[in-house]
């Protein structure tokens, strides 16, 4: 494959103190830009790039991505306040482009459509057109000031969470897929004049028409319609939803002929981010193996270090307690790249007397993760609500662990043999012994074997409390092991899982729920004529409109204000 490429955005978090990190892209906002304290930042954010650069063209990767278009490009729209920063932030980025060219890696930057400021913002007024052409100018201008960069990577389908403080800021402004096509039109050229790569993103939360872009074949086929073009490549994730497991492989890579890229993670955000083995070989090198028919892969995308909103801060390649996400990496290459198998993958990164004893760890892992962090009967259900593919995994998310009425009552309605996925959970649970015996063979942080024992723990006492009706004492068994847990991993040692605990019973019973359910979750990917086109998608947008202004505040934080927040669903 032609590009094998990693994101490159770590270094930019040192010192990065937040307790809760927004890991979607650079934090520009904790970058200085001029001054001594600035100098001795972009030092050690450089040399820690430079670490950085050489760790993953050793490992095998070809090209790394950067945050972001937006934040190095001047505009004559911009205030002077924006202008003077974007000025100080290209400045301070060239070098780290030498540093990345000198070190036989291309550079893409990615983008957002569309990044604007307040004072742009007023210009374009949400059109789609003069968004284009906003975005076509700011492309041009940034591609023939960094002649050295290999291209730009775009989404179109999420903006900046909610959280983002800044004064240049993401909008979903493309609702349909005659727009994206009509963008795709308008901003290619001036990547074919300058033999430059748009990489294009698939990747959508739900929002507007377009939402459905990930798996709607009909979508992205009109988005792409009488497109071909030597500059355009497509990006999609493995499967029709977020980086989870038990997902089958993305149709779409069959379906289109132009030049197309897989995306993997190795910091697996809803797996610990790093804190544990969550090892993705099998599933990389079973993918790998159904793409073997699939006409123009060009190449693969693997993010070590974007994605997530939880307090998790693990560095790919620069911190030593990142084993577990280097390995990710290293493994993914090794199998998209050399077709090689997990067993020779992991043996080449392990010393050879040491590969056997890995492959066990490894494997145990991948079971504790399938069979307990997952309920495997809900993971493998095919379930969407209005444009989006229901996550495989409710009740662990980020940093979180959800034991409440609600989810209890969702689960309760998916399950239906709990006693078999309680058994399940158990028997996944026994292979930490042998796992923390092969940990200490290896060398490897057993603490991280530790953390991840104590954690599973809860989550399998939240899964009787999820399957079991009324099983007495559990809910003062999770309350004990809650303060136990938070006092053998105090945050001033190590972040932690959020327990987020409440056992109040909630305002509709289970035959509500579960008649809601089958009413707005559908078990296909097409539409349902009544129920969806009539009503999931168009009234219940305008339901939740009005909920919204009257109820906002009786919404969890947690919807409210992480990433896009649930609004984004409605849209």
């Amino acid at each position: 494959m032609q590009i094998a490429l990693i994101d490159a955005i770590g270094p930019f978090f040192r010192g990065y103190a937040r307790r809760r990190i927004n890991w979607s892209k650079i934090p520009f906002g904790h970058l200085a830009t001029d001054g001594d304290e600035a100098d001795a930042q972009w030092r050690a954010i450089t040399a820690d790039l430079e670490l950085f650069a050489r760790k993953v063209r050793a490992t095998g990767y070809t090209a790394v991505s950067l945050d972001d278009l937006a934040h190095v490009t001047d505009h004559p729209w911009h205030d002077s306040q924006t202008r003077h920063r974007i000025q100080g932030l290209r400045e301070r980025f060239r070098p780290l482009v030498a540093l990345l060219r000198a070190a036989q890696l291309d550079v893409y930057f990615t983008a957002d459509f569309v990044v604007t400021s307040p004072t742009v913002d007023a210009r374009l007024g949400g059109h789609a057109g003069k968004a284009a052409a906003w975005f076509k100018e700011l492309a041009a201008a940034f591609l023939d000031d960094f002649p050295e960069v290999a291209g730009i990577i775009l989404r179109i389908g999420e903006s900046d969470g909610v959280d983002v403080r800044d004064e240049l800021r993401s909008r979903l402004i493309l609702r349909t897929d005659r727009e994206v096509n009509a963008m795709l039109r308008d901003v290619l050229p001036v990547f074919e004049q300058r033999k430059r790569r748009l990489i294009f993103r698939t990747w959508t939360v739900g929002a507007y028409l377009v939402g459905d872009l990930i798996w709607h074949r009909g979508r992205l086929a009109r988005a792409l319609q009488a497109i071909q073009s030597p500059s355009l490549v497509i990006s999609m994730k493995y499967g029709e939803s977020d980086f989870f497991r038990y997902l089958p492989l993305n149709r779409h890579f069959f379906r289109i002929d132009t030049p197309k890229m897989i995306e993997f993670q190795a910091r697996r955000e809803y797996e610990g981010a790093g804190e544990y083995p969550a090892f993705i070989g099998w599933d990389v090198e079973h993918y790998a193996r159904e793409l073997a028919s699939a006409q123009g892969m060009i190449g693969f995308s693997v993010w070590c270090q974007t994605g997530g909103w939880h307090a998790f801060r693990r560095r790919a390649f620069l911190d030593p307690a990142a084993v577990w996400i280097d390995l990710n990496a290293a493994v993914a290459v090794r199998i998209l790249r050399d077709r090689a198998t997990v067993e020779e993958a992991v043996a080449a990164f392990f010393p050879e007397e040491k590969s056997a004893a890995a492959l066990e760890l490894l494997r145990r892992s991948e079971i504790v993760i399938r069979e307990l962090l997952y309920i495997e009967e809900f993971a493998s259900q095919k379930l969407f609500f209005r444009r989006v593919r229901i996550p495989p995994l409710l009740h662990a998310y980020w940093d979180s662990l959800f034991i409440n009425d609600a989810v209890r009552k969702i689960l309760a309605h998916f399950v239906h043999d709990p006693e078999q996925a309680i058994r399940q959970g158990e028997a996944a649970f026994s292979h930490f012994a042998r796992m923390e015996q092969l940990a200490a063979e290896l060398g490897l942080p057993i603490e991280d074997i530790h953390f991840m024992r104590d954690s599973f723990e809860l989550i399998l006492l939240a899964r009787r409390y999820y399957l079991v009706p009324a099983e007495p004492g559990i809910e003062e068994r999770i309350r004990a092991a809650k303060r136990a847990y938070k006092e053998r991993w105090p945050r001033n040692i190590r972040q932690r899982y959020r327990i987020r605990l409440s056992f109040a019973p909630g305002r509709l019973t289970g035959e509500t729920i579960s008649w809601l359910l089958r009413l707005l979750v559908r078990r296909q990917r097409g539409y349902r004529t009544v129920l969806d086109r009539l009503f999931t998608l168009r009234a219940l947008s305008w339901f939740y409109r009005l909920f919204r202004v009257r109820h906002r505040e009786a919404l969890p934080k947690f919807l409210r204000k992480s990433a896009m927040g649930v609004d984004s669903l409605f849209r």
